[in-house]
């Protein structure tokens, strides 16, 4: 007995030195002198002085959120000890929102100490959020602003990312004798080792997964490359195929891979055994010597390039294109830039998943597009080469943080439990780097100048885009829940389109809605044949179908897709096979 007291004594106390250490590492990430940093204290200073400039023209705003403060929390201290005798017959004074699973274990309930903390906690939180929201006087994007970084501030501090305000840790603490506390903070070390200037935390074991084994592992082959991308050609799977074939041009800041994870889930796999020719494009994944990168270059060099090759290939002159998120920013792009330069567009149907061609409303990211952080994110890619790919994903992660950035924080470091082999994560995880021209390219002309959507704003190569000209037929797949390209936002992106636009808007949210099978129709969808004014009035019009959105796209697409073919083989004498997919390309690494 005294030898394992003695055991759970050092495994604490080496638990609390090193994280003292490491800590200190963190908060060079998040509070040392670094351009971004410095901008984002620089914002939240403004902001809050406009904010206490607006509260001090009314001070009873401040009052009253102090009684209700007061009164809330003698509230609670009398719920706490009524349900110490009488326990679930009476009520929690407040209760964590729809969806907050951070307080479902019964320790948080049945203890009258962490009772009271979570009451406490959870009655604070609301009281300080719902403080910003009446206070006259604010602009809406500062007060968006306040919101957001006051939220991360209030979830930061939710007593469960701390060990001795967590009873479960505290459990599992005592029962394993601190030993959770020892193999946490080794996962720590080696996430923060691998971190850019943001904290990592890593959300599923990286050795859990083989790139052209567990994931992208459909058959097909790299038929073309060159520095910016590699072409891969997908084995058909039956004996005929669409004349037209498929071009999928997936995002320049992750990995391609998400359109072909498991055979259960993969939408290449999909379109293959619908009778699709499949090309996918596979980015590389930048260095600081491709800092001169540009997003002319993606056009160019990138989809241009791109669909050249496939008409070499396979005869064909136009392609059913597909792209995927900034991906379909770089397609409607691509074929403004043919009809710039009065040359045949080679797209027939242009199919946008979770595409944003207006900017004015980027969502949550919204709270980074102002001038002082976009300049600073400038000085950064100029310092690098290139937007390390691992921050970018904290930032995604912290937009959902209580679910893709907390809840793994505690499980991985103060439980010590091994993340799960969960392939959206794990691509979510495997991050890819952005050249430095193309990410403030990004960041300056499309989110904050919204540029695209402007006649002539926007010159490739030296002409002048315009959507409006772009008469292609094309497919809009936006989702609910999407906090990265609001649904809204998306359709509202079509209506610059001189094309005929097809509209559905699917359950769930960016990556769950669009990676939605019809073999499991998890989710289904909402279809409205009625031009796109506002999302109230479209959503209220609308029919809701039970089935997956792909099952609505093959529908929507089989006009474009030609008379049937013999199947292609991979390649041809003049672009041969290079190496089997997935490529090397999509395999290098961050962590």
């Amino acid at each position: 007995m005294e030898q394992n007291i003695l055991q759970f004594n050092q495994n604490v106390q080496n638990f609390f030195n090193v994280h003292e250490n490491m800590w200190e590492k963190v908060q060079e990430f998040y509070y040392g002198k670094n351009p971004l940093n410095e901008a984002l204290a620089k914002v939240n200073n403004d902001d809050m002085a406009v904010f206490f400039e607006a509260l001090a023209k009314n001070p009873t705003r401040l009052m009253e959120m102090q009684f209700k403060w007061w009164q809330g929390q003698m509230q609670i201290y009398q719920n706490v000890m009524l349900r110490g005798v009488m326990g679930s017959q009476v009520e929690p004074f407040v209760k964590p929102e729809s969806g907050d699973r951070r307080f479902t274990s019964p320790l948080w309930q049945d203890e009258p100490n962490y009772d009271l903390l979570t009451q406490s906690y959870l009655h604070f939180s609301k009281l300080v959020q719902d403080m910003l929201d009446v206070v006259d006087g604010i602009p809406d994007k500062v007060r968006y602003r306040i919101h957001f970084f006051t939220r991360q501030m209030i979830n930061a501090f939710a007593p469960g990312n701390f060990l001795w305000t967590n009873p479960e840790v505290i459990q599992q603490t005592i029962n394993e004798q601190g030993e959770n506390l020892v193999r946490g903070m080794e996962t720590f070390y080696d996430d923060l080792m691998n971190s850019g200037k943001y904290l990592s935390v890593r959300m599923t074991n990286n050795d859990s997964f083989s790139l052209g084994k567990d994931l992208a592992y459909t058959s097909g082959a790299v038929v073309f490359e060159n520095e910016l991308f590699q072409l891969l050609q997908y084995e058909a799977v039956t004996e005929t195929v669409h004349q037209t074939p498929i071009l999928v041009i997936p995002p320049f800041i992750n990995k391609y891979y998400v359109l072909d994870l498991r055979e259960q889930n993969s939408f290449v796999n999909w379109l293959r055994h619908q009778g699709h020719t499949v090309f996918m494009m596979s980015w590389c994944n930048p260095k600081a010597d491709q800092r001169n990168i540009a997003f002319d270059d993606l056009v160019v060099s990138g989809a241009v390039e791109a669909l050249r090759v496939i008409e070499e290939i396979t005869g064909e002159k136009e392609v059913n294109a597909i792209g995927y998120c900034i991906g379909g920013t770089l397609l409607a792009a691509t074929q403004a830039y043919y009809v710039a330069k009065r040359l045949k567009n080679h797209v027939k149907s242009a199919t946008y998943l979770a595409t944003l061609l207006d900017f004015d409303n980027p969502g949550s990211l919204g709270v980074f597009i102002n001038e002082p952080v976009v300049s600073s994110i400038e000085t950064l890619n100029e310092q690098m080469g290139y937007f390390d790919g691992r921050q970018l994903a904290v930032t995604f992660s912290l937009l959902r943080e209580n679910t893709l950035y907390w809840n793994y924080y505690i499980e991985n470091y103060l439980k010590g439990k091994d993340p799960s082999d969960f392939d959206i994560l794990y691509w979510n995880s495997d991050s890819t780097n952005i050249p430095a021209k193309v990410h403030s390219f990004l960041v300056r002309t499309l989110y904050l100048n919204n540029d695209l959507i402007q006649a002539n704003k926007i010159k490739i190569n030296g002409v002048s885009l315009n959507l409006s000209r772009v008469k292609t037929p094309n497919f809009f797949i936006a989702t609910q829940e999407d906090h990265i390209a609001l649904w809204d936002a998306c359709f509202k992106g079509a209506t610059f389109l001189g094309g005929e636009s097809t509209l559905v808007l699917g359950e769930s949210g960016h990556v769950a809605g669009i990676i939605n099978p019809p073999n499991r129709n998890k989710y289904g969808c909402y279809t409205n044949a009625a031009p796109y004014t506002n999302s109230k009035e479209w959503l209220d019009g609308a029919e809701f179908h039970s089935e997956s959105w792909w099952l609505r796209w093959q529908e929507w697409v089989a006009p474009y897709a030609g008379e049937q073919v013999p199947a292609r083989v991979l390649g041809t004498e003049a672009y041969p096979v290079k190496e089997a997919a997935p490529g090397r390309y999509v395999q290098v690494n961050l962590f």
